[in-house]
């Protein structure tokens, strides 16, 4: 009898978890395959227009031009009310139907957007082109709902990890992002396997990010575990007025015009005039190169807060792109500044708090301990998960993602279940 039940057990697991497990190992390879392909052709895009506005000034003057070209191209192709990245959160969480037409226009207008020196990321176009296309392979295989929404955060780690040489971030990061504290365990495969095939794919295609180098990782002692924490609450702050200016831009925009076009122009106006009376260009496009300086050990003062007001002026009137990578730009500028001040080394404060200010705008802390890993190459990755920590407790419920869904309190053991840029308000209320 008792081998009987066995056997009926393992029938059971051949016939229902095996089958499962292989049914997700040939569609990872194919979502991995295709946005490793995808993601591939999209950063060389990146880079030659990248490496064209910094060879041709001139074009920083057509962004008035680009603005209208982007509007132009949603509306024609009825995407007037597209949520972006924030509709890809909402696919995962409702299994909402993404249009096909998502990622070419995305595709397209990120690319305008860092040809005419916005400044704006990668990573919102790598997830919508991910997610377009793991949702659109689930339609056409006429997947389920639950099976649909593991699809798309497969191709959202495979587009993240294809641009960004982070595998294991990236498959974490889809997993965690669309509701922070609730773990889509049932993807893991998907996103791990779909991300480790993009990278190879984009690695097979020449795709390479150069290494960080921290310098001056402090040892853990008494005072170093002070330093740390303070740096995390700087880096908390410094996340939240990212969080608040991007929302606060958002309504001055809004008050000035409902005109998408006209919004446009005057996002690309203000941008180039911004420019010109800095006279410089390290704030347009993604600012890569400034990260690099950052965590090398230089960076201007006040640099983080200039990234804020290019990133808020080029994103909240119409541009497309990320806010990630700018959000790396503010945590590493940012950490580069006041680590001095705590008597850390500029290196090692850019880098902590480059993924610290992740952390704080995105609510996700273990893909910021993997990212710090995976970027760093384990470098001072333990001192970093302390601030990485202090960061996330206390940025609140702030979110560069609206769409997201933070399940539990940050402060206490408590399920809450709001909306990240909701001001949390008290247990009575939550609870009701």
């Amino acid at each position: 009898m008792l081998f009987a039940n066995q056997l009926t057990q393992f029938q059971r697991w051949c016939c229902r978890d095996l089958r499962s497990f292989l049914k997700w190992v040939l569609l990872s390879i194919v979502v991995g395959t295709v946005v490793g392909v995808t993601g591939s052709a999209f950063y060389y895009c990146l880079d030659w227009v990248t490496a064209f506005r910094h060879t041709n000034g001139w074009i920083l003057f057509c962004l008035p031009l680009a603005g209208l070209l982007i509007v132009t191209l949603y509306h024609l192709l009825d995407m007037n009310n597209d949520g972006g990245t924030e509709f890809i959160l909402a696919s995962v969480r409702d299994a909402r139907q993404l249009r096909l037409r998502t990622l070419p226009l995305i595709f397209v207008s990120t690319i305008l957007t860092h040809l005419t020196g916005g400044s704006a990321g990668r990573e919102g176009a790598a997830l919508q082109i991910g997610g377009s296309i793991g949702g659109q392979l689930g339609q056409l295989l006429r997947l389920d709902k639950r099976d649909s929404r593991i699809i798309t955060m497969a191709g959202m780690a495979a587009g993240f990890s294809a641009l960004f040489g982070t595998p294991i971030g990236a498959a974490v990061f889809a997993m965690e992002v669309a509701s922070v504290g609730i773990m889509h365990y049932s993807a893991i495969i998907p996103c791990f396997l779909s991300a480790f095939i993009a990278n190879l794919v984009a690695s097979f295609f020449g795709v390479h990010h150069a290494p960080f180098s921290v310098q001056g990782v402090p040892a853990i002692t008494p005072l170093s575990l002070l330093q740390l924490l303070l740096l995390g609450i700087l880096c908390a702050l410094a996340a939240i007025l990212f969080c608040y200016s991007m929302q606060i831009g958002g309504t001055l925009y809004a008050k000035v015009t409902q005109n998408r076009w006209l919004k446009v122009v005057l996002g690309g106006v203000l941008v180039i005039v911004l420019t010109l009376l800095l006279g410089t260009t390290n704030y347009n496009g993604a600012g890569i190169e400034i990260i690099y300086q950052a965590v090398d050990g230089t960076a201007v003062p006040y640099a983080f807060l200039l990234k804020i007001l290019f990133t808020v002026f080029t994103l909240q009137s119409g541009y497309k792109g990320g806010e990630i990578v700018p959000a790396f730009f503010i945590g590493a500028t940012f950490g580069c500044t006041v680590a001095p001040v705590l008597e850390l080394s500029p290196s090692f404060g850019a880098a902590a708090g480059m993924i610290a200010v992740f952390c704080g705008v995105t609510n996700c802390p273990l893909t910021s301990i993997l990212l710090a890993y995976e970027l760093f190459s384990g470098v001072g990755i333990a001192p970093m998960t302390l601030t990485i920590a202090a960061a996330y407790m206390l940025s609140g419920y702030c979110g560069l993602y609206h769409e997201q869904l933070i399940m539990y309190s940050k402060t206490k053991s408590l399920f809450i279940r709001q909306s990240a840029g909701q001001e949390y308000l008290n247990d009575e209320h939550k609870s009701k």
